[in-house]
């Protein structure tokens, strides 16, 4: 069967994110809920018959040796034996710094698509093995089912999601990770929960009020939103989103807030609309091959 030219590299949102802890290591503990969106980024994949990885698509301030795609390719060579190579293109429709995991979902795309591509056959446990290297958030894309996730996020319990539409907004800032997990006054000690016990009443993000500190901008942007509906901010930020039920009444609200003046969202800034998936696209498409 012939494989697909396009390879999806969805969005996901953390819906909650508490940090229980800090190891010796400087990692974080955390217990977090990832679903999945249908948007993200799109790849293409031409295999060369040398061994050579290179990213044709330029990506701003990323220099192809530190970008995850080609780090992922190599990963992939090692790991598999495999001499093939591949040229890499992506149409980058995330923006870096967002929350959003478009960075690691590349990656996990690429694991996935070039494992077929170049017939590597190595299962989605020994993917995400060589996915957690590059990332904590590698894992949940490479399975690709919305999840409750611990330790640095790479334990994960499939979850049962709605499956609504958000309006997500990013403001033009590019958020620090690890300066924010450094932040002397990020709340490392939020009580364990248990799966049994997660709801939505202790759905908060700790990052939150580090990130609107630092960065006003986001503290805008939850704020406008936040006239509209309940606004909430996805890992470390920037983006924020909130949760409608149907598209149309998505749509309203961000045409309300590009059009009613003084909550207008500046146009640097990004925003899109899509639906909450408990399986991510990726994993749909993989099916079908």
């Amino acid at each position: 069967m012939t494989l697909p030219l396009i390879w999806p590299a969805p969005a996901k949102l953390n819906l909650m994110l508490h940090i229980t802890g800090r190891r010796p290591d400087g990692y974080h503990e955390l217990q977090t809920v990832f679903q999945f969106l249908d948007y993200g980024d799109e790849l293409r994949f031409e295999p060369r018959a040398d061994n050579e990885v290179r990213r044709i698509s330029d990506v701003a301030d990323v220099p192809p040796g530190q970008d995850l795609m080609v780090r992922a390719a190599r990963a992939l060579q090692q790991a598999a034996g495999c001499q093939q190579g591949v040229d890499i293109y992506i149409d980058k429709k995330l923006p870096m710094g967002g929350g959003l995991g478009g960075g690691s979902s590349d990656a996990a795309t690429t694991l996935h698509a070039l494992n077929k591509i170049w017939a590597c056959n190595l299962s989605d446990e020994m993917l995400a093995d060589i996915g957690l290297k590059l990332g904590a958030d590698v894992p949940v894309f490479i399975h690709g089912f919305s999840a409750f996730a611990e330790g640095i996020g790479e334990r994960l319990t499939p979850i049962e999601l709605a499956e609504p539409w958000y309006l997500v907004i990013t403001p033009d800032v590019h958020v620090s990770t690890a300066s924010i997990f450094n932040d002397l006054e990020l709340t490392r000690d939020c009580p364990a929960i248990k799966i049994c016990g997660l709801s939505e009443s202790v759905w908060d993000n700790v990052c939150l009020p580090v990130v609107v500190r630092h960065y006003p901008e986001v503290a805008r942007a939850l704020e406008m939103l936040g006239r509209y509906a309940e606004a909430r901010m996805s890992g470390t930020g920037a983006s924020v989103f909130a949760t409608f039920e149907t598209e149309a009444e998505a749509i309203r609200v961000r045409d309300s807030l590009r059009n009613s003046g003084d909550v207008l969202i500046p146009e640097t800034w990004k925003n899109f609309i899509a639906r909450g998936v408990n399986r991510s696209p990726l994993q749909v498409q993989l099916s079908n091959y």
